[in-house]
């Protein structure tokens, strides 16, 4: 007989363990019948011992269940047709339960291999590496750029440079940096950021390696070319009218109407024609030698010489300098610095020059301007930079020109060296900061220092 029922098996085998414990009792005081006594207890035992385990069989099954998730076996099924519909319905939930972690295990390898295969197309080099060296992951364009078939440990890049593994080791997240690599003779500008992240519970760090020693030779020759066609522009100016005056020259004081050369006989209008023609050669020749000692001046900057200090004194100390330039063409001139306490490690001479030139510029933009303002502000931003802001409500730059302005000798001011700004963002780049213009024509232009 099959008995389908969870609950009938459980009383049934209750009730042969009562009727076997009843006999046992029932036949104690025979003593003629003590080995069918024992039988009976032996009998008895097993009853008891199969109604425990018949119970625990759910335990089994659970336990089983959980075993298969901890290893992430979801091959089994869980099936008992015979024990009930309350047994039928946990063994669906178990199922189900199973069914649920093999898609979402297929889903997470999906995508695994999804985010795999966009590492290994991506064109930017990618490591990720343990802090003992230990390499999590590299892909195809660390291989092609680095000219590597395998990366077992950061420190098999001591090959390529030396030092180039231990600096990937101690790269902080958020830190970039550029590395020049030579790699099978070919020069490589390698452009490394660096985050971190943690994952199953061990500290990994992710660097990107993009060489950018294209871009630089592009850059690097565009720059070349604005500045040979400021040179040319500014040489041309001078050599031209030199040449045109040398030859006039040539011709009031030489005669060559026949073979021999002879001086001409000049009278009082050619003197002073000749010691006109003398005395302009002679101030562009001291322009042209003023402009190359300005270029030389621009290609020197001196180095910083870092100290902390407060910058509010900074500030006061340049309003105070320029207070008869601000009352000559009473200029409304403003600043503040928020906290006041605000310190910052620099060279104070060095952004003296830069925001003393920046505020001799907003001068000449604002003199001509009814109501002229001038405000210069400082605070420290959301990334604990410290920001000055310098603003006028002048003319303005043309959109047309707002690229150029850093550019060196590009000036727009009748008697403007052009060399400023390009001097100011060359100081800003000495103290790993920038400068950065904000501008619209007729309402003013905004420049803004970050260090």
């Amino acid at each position: 007989m099959v008995f389908k029922k969870f609950r009938f098996q459980v009383v049934l085998r209750v009730l042969l363990l009562v009727a076997t414990l009843f006999l046992i009792v029932f036949l104690s005081d025979n003593e003629n019948l003590r080995i069918t006594i024992f039988i009976l207890g032996v009998i008895g035992v097993f009853q008891v011992y199969e109604l425990i385990r018949f119970a625990e069989r759910t335990n089994r099954r659970l336990a089983q269940f959980f075993q298969s998730i901890r290893h992430s076996d979801f091959s089994t099924s869980y099936t008992d047709e015979k024990l009930g519909k309350s047994f039928e319905s946990l063994n669906t939930e178990f199922n189900q339960v199973i069914d649920e972690f093999k898609r979402n295990r297929a889903e997470k390898v999906e995508q695994h291999n999804y985010l795999l295969t966009v590492v290994q197309h991506i064109s930017i080099g990618i490591i990720a590496f343990h802090p003992d060296g230990k390499v999590d992951l590299f892909n195809n364009a660390v291989k092609k750029l680095l000219k590597i078939n395998n990366l077992r440990n950061i420190h098999d890049l001591e090959n390529i440079k030396s030092g180039f593994a231990n600096r990937l080791l101690h790269l902080k997240a958020g830190e970039k940096v550029l590395t020049k690599l030579i790699v099978d003779d070919e020069i490589l500008q390698i452009y490394v950021s660096a985050t971190q992240l943690r994952l199953r519970g061990k500290d990994l760090t992710l660097v990107s390696l993009q060489d950018i020693h294209a871009e630089l030779e592009e850059k690097e020759i565009e720059s070349w070319q604005k500045l040979i066609r400021v040179l040319t522009h500014e040489i041309m100016n001078s050599i031209t009218p030199i040449s045109s005056l040398v030859s006039t020259v040539d011709g009031l004081l030489i005669d060559e109407s026949d073979d021999h050369l002879k001086m001409n006989e000049l009278d009082e209008d050619d003197v002073g024609s000749v010691r006109e023609a003398l005395t302009t050669i002679q101030n562009r020749s001291k322009g042209l030698l003023n402009f190359v000692d300005v270029y030389r001046n621009l290609t020197r900057i001196p180095k910083p010489n870092f100290r902390y200090f407060k910058l509010e004194e900074v500030m006061k100390q340049n309003a105070s300098l320029l207070k008869p330039k601000f009352e000559q063409w009473d200029i409304a001139f403003h600043y503040e610095v928020k906290p006041e306490n605000i310190m910052v490690t620099a060279d104070p001479d060095l952004i003296d020059q830069v925001i003393i030139n920046l505020l001799v510029n907003a001068i000449d933009a604002v003199k001509e301007t009814e109501n002229p303002k001038i405000n210069c502000s400082a605070w420290v931003n959301k990334n604990s930079r410290v920001v000055i802001e310098i603003s006028d409500n002048g003319h303005g730059i043309k959109p047309d020109i707002l690229d150029k302005v850093f550019m060196p000798f590009y000036t727009s001011k009748k008697n403007g060296s052009g060399i400023g700004l390009s001097l100011s963002r060359q100081i800003m780049h000495l103290h790993k900061g920038s400068i950065a213009v904000k501008s619209r024509p007729d309402e003013g232009t905004t420049f803004t220092l970050s260090f």
